[in-house]
């Protein structure tokens, strides 16, 4: 089986996702050292103890994921449910390696550009690297009902929609996971739509005020894409097995 050094493998995506441009809640890279070299990696949405479990009955030598641990302001004592975790993963001496804002914004294999890439958004250009609100169009469809109906049918899931299904949609904005606090954003660069993952009550109020549709559609489904491109380029990068699972989350 083909393998890569996990110092090589984490210096390529450091360079690849361009992580030192960034300013994180958390740390980007590897958070907890397992094998030193990788055949196998399972990659998924968050470290969940479940999705820690597939990567050790699969033995897996690495778990990728976007949503990490250590975010600042957590309590960093390892007990409880986080023992358990840290204890799996030292226990299969599995690699975790995780990329927050890095794995949002990059311009191919982000979570924004994966979204896009699913919906058919045909995105504007960003004005910076670290840019994580994405502005764009989308050819044939022209109201707010029918971008519900895209995303439910793109993303398998119901979203909640802000606004009347025949409010006129030209230019959106979009960011994934939990970004409603860049609607006043969205707003003051023209979108008549912003898409997210997340929703929060004063988000409903801005929202119908502003008069612009607003779509949840779901964390975790709005960030699915990007670590399963990120796999792709892994495995077309190293040759190595790169299984992506998918931990259902209805938030």
């Amino acid at each position: 089986m083909k393998t890569v050094s996990t110092h090589t493998l984490t210096q390529w995506l450091a360079t690849t996702l361009n992580v030192a441009a960034f300013s994180d809640y958390c740390p980007n890279g590897l958070q907890v050292e397992g094998k030193h070299s990788v055949g196998h990696i399972v990659t998924g949405v968050t470290a969940s103890q479940a999705l820690i479990d597939v990567a050790a009955k699969q033995q897996a030598d690495a778990l990728l994921v976007h949503h990490g641990w250590f975010w600042k302001g957590e309590d960093p004592r390892l007990v409880g449910t986080r023992k358990v975790r840290v204890a799996s993963l030292l226990a299969h001496d599995l690699n975790l390696l995780a990329y927050h804002l890095p794995l949002d914004a990059h311009p191919v294999l982000g979570n924004n550009a994966q979204l896009a890439k699913v919906l058919g958004l045909i995105a504007e250009p960003s004005p910076t690297a670290t840019e994580l609100l994405w502005l764009g169009s989308r050819p044939g469809v022209t109201t707010l009902g029918g971008f519900a109906q895209l995303v439910e049918q793109r993303l398998e899931r119901i979203p909640l929609v802000l606004g009347t299904p025949d409010l006129p949609v030209q230019r959106i904005a979009w960011c994934t996971g939990a970004a409603q606090s860049l609607l006043q954003r969205a707003i003051d660069a023209g979108a008549q739509l912003f898409i997210t993952g997340e929703v929060s009550e004063p988000t409903v109020h801005l929202a119908r005020e502003a008069g612009v549709g607003f779509i949840s559609a779901g964390h975790h489904a709005t960030e699915r894409y990007g670590v399963q491109a990120l796999g792709e380029a892994i495995a077309q990068e190293f040759g190595i097995r790169v299984d992506f699972v998918d931990i259902d989350n209805p938030v």
